[in-house]
């Protein structure tokens, strides 16, 4: 599995990178990837759009932002809260 990353956090890249590794994934552009990993904070709707015609999208953000992950979904993308992304991560990824 090839999986991108779009997160500025370093905290969240160190969890998802180990996560990523541990599932046999390895780290790609996003334009090469299978499934896309992103921080809503990080991105808008259209990027969002873009990489799910190509690949699986998972993005997480704040639980209080309900629009950013409504418009997420809208685009194409699997949004959760940051309280169900972390947790479910390791499933996410299989």
């Amino acid at each position: 599995m090839r999986v991108a990353l779009v997160s500025r956090d370093l905290m969240d890249r160190s969890r998802i990178t180990s996560a990523v590794q541990a599932a046999g994934g390895t780290l790609v552009a996003a334009d090469e990837a299978d499934v896309v990993v992103v921080d809503l904070r990080q991105v808008t709707p259209d990027q969002i759009r873009t990489w799910a015609s190509n690949a699986r999208v998972i993005a997480y953000g704040p639980h209080v932002d309900t629009s950013a992950l409504t418009a997420a979904e809208e685009a194409g993308a699997e949004a959760l809260p940051r309280s169900r992304f972390f947790p479910r991560l390791a499933d996410l990824l299989a």
